[in-house]
């Protein structure tokens, strides 16, 4: 989570958008950027504005908006599954290096859900509304902060899932969408700014 206090902005850290390059690249132009621990790092909108917002805000005195960007559901489903196919992980329960895809998407719907399934969601993170939430990978983002932070903005890649075949069944991904609504209505929801 990044904080530009001149610019009253939040760049909230949705995990598997993109925000590690974000904040490789606007930490050091930052008032205060939490990077650890990953619960702080990946403070949801409710935590700030519970236990963030008087703080950064002044107590309502100074008003910060909140950006943040939200991945396509499936798309962002594929990342977490990849991510945690690497070697760092085998042998873990978190591990999907024995996982195809489509079980992967079954165990994410499971109550209670398995340790490598174990994800969150994008819309749950959300809750509590953002002024400005953007598409991952839709190219929008970049330009909205170089302009409210006045600064040129370059990303590198970080923190990239590798590669790896995402097959989802038809059965599954219709139940995925019948399930978890929220996760398309958000995606569908962004782009706004």
């Amino acid at each position: 989570m990044l904080v530009f206090w001149k610019a009253r902005l939040v760049l909230l850290a949705v995990p598997k958008t993109g925000t590690t390059a974000l904040e490789a690249t606007l930490a050091p132009h930052a008032d205060a950027a939490i990077v650890n621990p990953p619960g702080l790092k990946h403070c949801t909108v409710r935590k700030y504005r519970r236990e963030l917002a008087a703080f950064f805000e002044q107590k309502g005195r100074r008003p910060m908006e909140l950006v943040a960007t939200v991945r396509e559901p499936i798309d962002w489903l594929g990342s977490w599954y990849r991510y945690r196919q690497r070697a760092a992980l085998d042998g873990q329960p978190n591990s999907t290096a024995d996982v195809r895809f489509d079980a992967f998407v079954t165990a994410y719907l499971a109550d209670p859900q398995p340790d490598f399934a174990r994800v969150g969601a994008q819309a749950q993170f959300l809750a509590g509304g953002v002024d400005h939430l953007f598409r991952y990978g839709d190219g929008a983002l970049v330009p909205f902060l170089a302009e409210r932070l006045g600064l040129e903005i370059d990303l590198p890649r970080m923190n990239v899932s590798p590669a790896g075949a995402l097959d989802l069944s038809a059965e599954t991904e219709a139940r995925l969408r019948r399930e978890r609504p929220e996760e398309f209505r958000v995606w569908n929801e962004a782009g706004r700014g």
